[in-house]
């Protein structure tokens, strides 16, 4: 029985990822900033561990409590949706200390392991934003764009030790997470600059109005593709719009 440990599962992507690899087998190390046993369906191969990727400390202490695993899944992250100039710089450091650098740390504590057994699989969950431009993202789809690329010079540099790594590129979420979760966080910070005010309830009004969204469990589904299909790509796109998307940029 492999097991994968999952960070960032106390909603959205993460949940469901977990949920799916339980469904499937796997032993599930699930991991949150608050661990809520109460999110998880109560099973022998469940294990829920407390994590903040932004603390050297507390990866740490995850990584070694979690044991052997065989999947990384770097699902962790913050959405934020403003303009550059009504972001400020610590919001900014946040977001690339989770989105980014929480990326690059978990992965580096569980090399040694993978390394020494000469396997593993890393999947970072990205964003269909880093494909395309889009207003009042700059700073996450920075964030976002920089786990990409680090992602794929990895690959080349693991390669000689037979451990994978993959990215998952999720599409448009739904406006119950991503979108609402971001606009709070923003309006906890002050709101829009007055000067970008009308653009972005346009902008706004635009997200909204999607009717093509992608769900959790697509997200999930492409991951497992990732952790467990050795011919799959670099970069699989999650839900109809990120393959649309993709394909549209091939």
């Amino acid at each position: 029985m492999k097991t994968v440990l999952i960070t960032g599962c106390s909603s959205g992507f993460g949940l469901d990822i977990a949920k799916l690899f339980l469904e499937r087998g796997w032993k599930v190390i699930a991991t949150m900033r608050t661990p809520r046993g109460d999110l998880l369906p109560a099973s022998e191969n469940l294990r829920i561990l407390p994590l903040d990727v932004r603390s050297d400390e507390s990866v740490t202490r995850a990584v070694e409590a979690a044991g052997p695993i065989d999947v990384l899944v770097n699902n962790a992250g913050i959405g934020w949706l403003n303009a550059l100039e009504g972001t400020p710089v610590d919001v900014i450091r946040d977001i690339f200390e989770t989105n980014t650098i929480g990326t690059m740390r978990m992965a580096q504590a569980v090399l040694p392991q993978f390394r020494e057994k000469k396997a593993g699989m890393i999947v970072n969950v990205t964003s269909t934003v880093t494909l395309k431009p889009l207003p009042l993202l700059s700073v996450y789809t920075a964030s976002k764009t920089a786990v990409n690329a680090f992602t794929e010079s990895l690959a080349l540099e693991l390669e000689p030790f037979g451990i994978d790594v993959r990215i998952v590129l999720p599409g448009a979420a739904p406006a119950t997470s991503f979108g609402k979760t971001a606009i709070s966080r923003m309006e906890g910070q002050g709101g829009f600059p007055d000067a970008y005010a009308g653009y972005a309830k346009e902008v706004l009004g635009e997200m909204m109005q999607r009717t093509e969204v992608t769900l959790p469990i697509d997200v999930a589904e492409a991951v497992w593709q990732a952790a467990t299909d050795p011919s799959s790509p670099m970069r699989l796109p999650a839900g109809a719009d990120a393959v649309a998307l993709a394909n549209s940029q091939a």
